[in-house]
């Protein structure tokens, strides 16, 4: 089975960036308290990123978690403007891209899952 190179890199940074959430990281802590966002708002980010980092490494599930994360980094993307974090943003900005380039190039993928069988 053949897993994309762009699959394996977006699963590479969710399972780091959702993990390190999961793991109460200091420096994820002290975001979430600078954006004001409450600690389990941390943690179900980490298990919705980490869930689609696992997502990716599925073929058939590959494409719709890229849609998912991309509306995932909706919420980033947003968060950093509002924050004027603009090193953050650009990152943000270049995951959100590619996890919809993701979903883009496996919408056919996506239409199997949901199309009615029988």
């Amino acid at each position: 089975m053949k897993i994309s190179i762009l699959s394996w890199v977006l699963a590479l940074i969710f399972l780091l960036s959702g993990g390190a959430k999961l793991a109460g990281l200091a420096f994820e802590i002290a975001a979430f308290e600078r954006w004001g966002y409450p600690l389990w708002f941390m943690y179900l980010t980490g298990a919705l990123e980490v869930a689609g980092g696992v997502g990716l490494l599925l073929k058939r599930l590959s494409a719709l978690a890229g849609v998912c994360l991309a509306l995932l980094m909706v919420g980033a993307v947003v968060t950093h403007v509002l924050h004027a974090e603009w090193g953050m943003l650009v990152a943000a900005s270049v995951i959100f891209a590619l996890s919809l380039l993701r979903g883009w190039l496996g919408r056919d993928d996506i239409g199997l899952l949901f199309r009615r069988q029988g």
